[in-house]
């Protein structure tokens, strides 16, 4: 094995172990609690409009806990991030270590057209719109 081989098979290791001690950090660490030590989000702070990110960590505190409906009462798309996650870096470490990788992994996207690609700032931008929209049903998408 080379050396270019072994930093190709560690670094979906090593980016896993940070993933995890990340996982750890915000299972134990509630982020939604005063004098977190997570860091707000910037485009809130600046402008006081929920982002399409905005919740994701408070979320993820959730659903590690096992509070999936609280999870997604924070940001509807917590389990879609965490999934994208997940399968990303499986993907990844498959291929590092020369296996192929999962064949619903690695051909989803050519499944899907690349009009559908396009309309995902679309998406967010219609979710970003509609969550901070000031009257019901719209509010709940807030965090």
């Amino acid at each position: 094995m080379t050396v270019a081989q072994a930093w190709q098979r560690a670094a979906p290791i090593a980016c896993g172990v940070g993933l995890a001690a990340g996982a750890v950090a915000v299972a134990i660490g509630d982020p939604a609690a005063s004098g977190s030590r997570f860091p707000g989000c910037i485009f809130h702070a600046t402008t006081g409009l929920w982002c399409p990110g905005c919740g994701i960590t408070r979320g993820t505190h959730q659903l590690l806990n096992g509070h999936i409906g609280a999870a997604l009462g924070y940001n509807i798309f917590t389990p879609v991030a965490i999934a994208a996650i997940m399968i990303g870096w499986f993907t990844w470490t498959r291929r590092s270590w020369g296996r192929p990788p999962l064949t619903w992994a690695y051909h989803w996207p050519t499944r899907w057209s690349a009009r559908w690609f396009a309309s995902l700032p679309a998406i967010a931008v219609g979710f970003t719109v509609l969550r901070n929209l000031p009257f019901q049903p719209f509010k709940s998408l807030a965090p």
